[in-house]
This record gives structure tokens, sequence and C-alpha cells, in this order.
């Protein structure tokens, strides 16, 4: 999935056009990071919650693979998740009280595999997509025009984001 000899190139890869390789390259670095601040964390730290308010990092890993798919299906099928999806994604894309109380319990490869697994299906359907389709405005928040591009832009920043959160939360666990 990732080449680790070029994790620190955004550059051309194979069986993708220019823009899409530079995308993926800056997605799978963002994901680099996300991997080794998550190393080696039993069940009970990607549990643990510094208050009544926080999101566990094992919440914050399944958020990263419920953004991810929410976008393929927007941006891939051109529609919003279905209730049985949002029944499947709901509570790790809102978080929250709901996420607190059902992501939990669950090893580092159970949050591995299903962030593996949507990152794999999002690698075949950019394999099916040209740097045109980047490029496709449509309506987004509160209705500002938005493209493709950004919107996955949108997903390894929210990643990003998060991962600061995860090693706050780290740091505190003092691992």
């Amino acid at each position: 999935m990732m080449n680790m000899e070029k994790i620190f190139l955004i550059t051309d890869i194979p069986e993708y056009t220019p823009q899409i390789s530079r995308l993926i390259s800056m997605m799978n670095y963002a994901r680099y990071t996300t991997i080794g601040s998550t190393k080696d964390l039993t069940i009970d730290q990607l549990d643990f919650l510094l208050d009544s308010q926080c999101n566990s990092i094992g919440s914050l890993l399944l958020h990263f693979a419920a953004v991810e798919y929410a976008y393929q299906i927007e941006t891939f099928e051109g529609r919003e998740l279905s209730e049985e999806e949002l029944q499947e994604w709901g509570p790790a894309l809102s978080l929250g009280d709901e996420g607190r109380e059902i992501i939990k319990g669950n090893d580092l490869s159970y949050y591995m595999n299903q962030m593996n697994a949507v990152r794999t299906k999002t690698l075949e359907l950019f394999r099916q997509v040209d740097d045109d389709w980047l490029t496709k405005e449509e309506p987004f928040w509160h209705d500002k025009p938005a493209n493709n591009y950004f919107k996955w832009f949108h997903v390894f920043e929210d990643e990003i984001n998060h991962r600061g959160q995860i090693r706050m939360i780290r740091k505190r666990l003092s691992v």
C-alpha cells in the first residue's frame, strides 16, 4: 500500500495520474505518521478517556476510516450514506457520546484493519479517475463551491488534526 522507500516524496505513483499520485503521496505520509503515533498501544490505552467529553484514541482511528468511507460514497457515488451505512459508521463519524459508548474494547489491529480496508478501496477508486475528476466542482459546506481535490485534502487534513489529539492523549498515558 505504501512505498516506504518513497514515503517522504510527493511524486508520481504508477497506475495513477500525476495529481492523484500527489494526493495519495500526502495521504500515505499522513497515515504513516498516524501508525507511528499509535504503535504498540493496548486496548486499555486505545479506550482511555482524558475526561467525559474526550474521544479515545480508538474512536479517532475508527473516525479516520469512517470519514474516508463517507468521502468515497460522496465523491465516487454522488450520494449520502444509507441508513445501513450510518448504523455501521455513524458513531465513528460523529464521535461524542455515541462514539464513547460504542467504540471500545478493540485492539490496535482491529482499527488498522478497518483503516486499511477503506484505504485499499480508496486506492482502487482512484485508479478509475483522472486529474480532471479532481477539479469537478459542486456545492459543499454551506453551499460553497468545492472540488474533489479539496474534499480528499480534507480527508487527510482531518486525520492530521485528530492525530494531534492522539499524540496529546498518548503523552498523558506516559507511553
